[in-house]
């Protein structure tokens, strides 16, 4: 974690008033809400647009397997030190099928050994986004397994999470109560 303590604080469940919980909607009727979603509904327009755009993400209409799709996130989350993004994607990246030797897999990288050509040329590509924001021509030569939408979709992953990252680190947005902070993520 970059900060400590928030530098947005999350809104309380007493600040939580009928608009909030409108935007929130079903999903969050009955479930924990989110010390990201309290953060975020202090912005109430671009709350909703980031669940609009985030939840074409991490939807079927992203053409990335959900698998894959999470390695590219938790790479993206592990590139930016978000320790936040780290530790919700990898209770998502588990539920995806991703194992415990493969998510620490993802912190070494693409030359790490067991991953296959294209999940290595995946994490090459987001290496080379968060660090340059650009694919090489052999990163993207190396991606020809993808069809054009799915490298579409790995590059706009990327660039949703890293905006995640940058919003978590920055506000200081704190971990919820039932996740661990990752040794390789502390300050």
């Amino acid at each position: 974690m970059r900060l400590d303590k928030p530098r947005i604080a999350p809104l309380a469940e007493s600040e939580l008033g009928p608009e909030h919980r409108a935007m929130l909607g079903e999903r969050f009727k009955t479930g924990k809400i989110l010390n990201i979603f309290r953060t975020l509904l202090k912005a109430p327009k671009a709350y909703k647009a980031f669940m609009w755009w985030g939840g074409y993400i991490l939807s079927d209409h992203n053409a990335l397997p959900a698998r894959e799709r999470e390695i590219v996130i938790l790479r993206t989350g592990f590139n930016w030190k978000s320790g936040y993004e780290w530790a919700q994607h990898v209770r998502i990246g588990k539920d995806c099928g991703l194992t415990d030797a493969e998510i620490e897999r993802i912190k070494a990288g693409p030359d790490a050994p067991g991953w296959t050509p294209v999940e290595s040329a995946m994490l090459r590509a987001t290496d080379e986004l968060t660090s340059d924001g650009h694919v090489s021509d052999t990163t993207w030569a190396a991606l020809s397994e993808l069809t054009e939408k799915q490298r579409m979709d790995l590059v706009m992953t990327v660039g949703q999470y890293s905006q995640v990252s940058m919003l978590l680190n920055s506000f200081g947005v704190q971990l919820d109560d039932d996740l661990e902070l990752d040794p390789d993520l502390k300050a």
